[in-house]
């Protein structure tokens, strides 16, 4: 063969190796292009694998237990797990199972349900994160939450906008809201993290808390609702909201059934902005008067006391079944004048003796007023005086007795927040000594207070103005009694034995 004719040869033969090439490598790439897949876990490269649908089967059927647990029809990968769709010529492919094997032993499978975010209000880098298998567990636990603090009648009235409209007296919700900002989304929820399956249980954590121990107490001869709260240092309230099936605090016990006495710490904090009309009672007070006509000995009751009744509007807030401690009075009606009692006696008024007017105490606040708070136990602790409200911020507080001004303090802004130390809690206040080892404690003032230490003041004298200073929710007046100095060794008492 000549030279030339075999030059043309190798030529010919190599352009059609090459084509036949191309064609072979065209032919694999159109068979197997997008059918491989790249595993990865946490971003590490575990293999390729040709089907998908083969490892999500495997896991499926394997984790049995995980579907028996959760109630689920499917198990899912960890997180962390991540396929990319993965074009190779490489005849090297790894096997579903061996996937499979890695994943187990290195993270834990998921299971589809929700993730609700709870923001909170009061600290903005705090959040909590809940996991539940169906929204609807989520949804029936925060109606199981507002319906603990709030009558179901009135909830369901409220959110279907049925209330009955206030006839004279009565009260209706005008907003209900959660503080806290509440989100939920759908997720796929590792098997290791907590899982929320029942709207019981979930429920239970919303208002007790992460750290809650469940007490219980076995109901004995005797026992009231009243009596096991103050065993157990819970506010009637407190023992309701645990135990709902009880309506009031006079509901009948059964001797030897069991009821919840665990403190109750919510983890939301559920708002009710209430406007409310009611008729209440003012107390009348006792005067005496002298006639120098009548015997020494004389002393009779010559106009008897009558109540009056105020017919009150107010708008207020109650915080998960806690009423506010800041109350706006919007209007007060006199529908009955009160009538004091006058007791007429023999002879002229000894000098300096304003105890015979018949009631030494005097009541701190204007009129018509409310108490917010009780000399009660709240959350826990116990609230050893009672706080005051409904007068509005800036109204006059009056010294309860004749005395002495020993403490002051004047250095909290006007506006405080709950549990702010300012003022050991009671923000600006005053400390009145009287005669019988009494001492009375006047707390939450703006700062404006019009007396000096060892000032000495009448029954009803203007000693400063309701406001919101320390640890307080809104304009109140904390009113204390301690016989013997408070927080030397004094001891609170109820402020009410004074006035009954």
């Amino acid at each position: 063969m000549k030279k030339k004719e075999v030059t043309k040869t190798i030529i010919l033969t190599c352009i059609i190796g090459v084509i036949l090439l191309i064609i072979g490598l065209a032919s694999r790439n159109f068979d197997y292009a997008g059918k491989f897949y790249q595993i990865y876990l946490n971003g590490n490269k575990l293999g390729v694998i040709q089907s998908k649908e083969e490892l999500y089967a495997l896991i499926n059927e394997e984790q049995k237990e995980i579907k028996d647990m959760y109630h689920v029809q499917n198990v899912y990968p960890p997180s962390g797990f991540e396929i990319r769709e993965y074009i190779t010529y490489n005849d090297t492919l790894t096997t579903a199972q061996e996937i499979y094997e890695t994943i187990k032993d290195k993270e834990s499978f998921t299971v589809e349900g929700y993730t609700i975010k709870i923001k909170f209000k009061d600290d903005k880098n705090k959040e909590l994160y809940l996991n539940v298998l169906d929204e609807n567990i989520f949804k029936e636990a925060l109606t199981n939450v507002v319906t603990a603090f709030i009558d179901k009648n009135d909830f369901y009235a409220y959110i279907n906008k049925t209330q009955s409209p206030i006839d004279e007296v009565g009260d209706i919700i005008e907003n209900l809201y959660f503080e806290e900002t509440i989100t939920i989304k759908p997720t796929f929820i590792s098997v290791n993290e907590k899982i929320y399956t029942s709207a019981i249980e979930l429920t239970q954590f919303l208002l007790f808390g992460p750290e809650s121990k469940k007490s219980t107490h076995t109901i004995k001869q005797g026992d009231t609702i009243a009596s096991i709260s103050e065993t157990y240092k819970l506010n009637p309230q407190e023992f309701l909201i645990a135990n709902p099936k009880y309506k009031n605090e006079q509901s009948v016990l059964a001797i030897g059934d069991k009821v919840d006495v665990t403190l109750i710490n919510p983890v939301l904090t559920l708002v009710e902005s209430i406007h409310s009309v009611s008729d209440e009672e003012q107390d009348f007070e006792a005067e005496v008067v002298y006639d120098s006509s009548k015997p020494i000995s004389f002393s009779e009751v010559t106009q008897t006391g009558i109540k009056g009744i105020e017919r009150i509007t107010r708008k207020s807030q109650v915080v998960n079944g806690e009423p506010n401690q800041g109350v706006d009075s919007v209007t007060s009606v006199t529908i009955r004048e009160t009538q004091n009692e006058i007791t007429t006696k023999g002879g002229t008024r000894p000098s300096g003796s304003y105890y015979e007017n018949g009631r030494s105490w005097g009541w701190p606040t204007n009129r018509p007023y409310i108490i917010t708070s009780g000399y009660e136990y709240r959350w826990g602790s116990f609230h050893n005086a009672l706080d005051i409200s409904g007068t509005g911020l800036g109204s006059q507080i009056y010294a309860a007795r004749d005395g002495e001004i020993i403490a002051i303090e004047t250095g909290c802004e006007n506006i405080g927040y709950y549990r702010s130390q300012c003022g050991g809690t009671y923000g600006n206040h005053v400390i009145i000594s009287h005669n019988g080892g009494y001492y009375t404690m006047y707390a939450h003032m703006l700062q404006n207070i019009v007396v000096n230490i060892g000032d000495t003041v009448k029954r009803g004298q203007v000693i400063g103005y309701m406001g919101s200073s320390g640890s307080s929710t809104g304009p109140h007046l904390h009113f204390g009694v301690s016989i013997g100095e408070p927080n030397q060794g004094g001891t609170w008492i109820n402020p009410w034995s004074l006035y009954r």
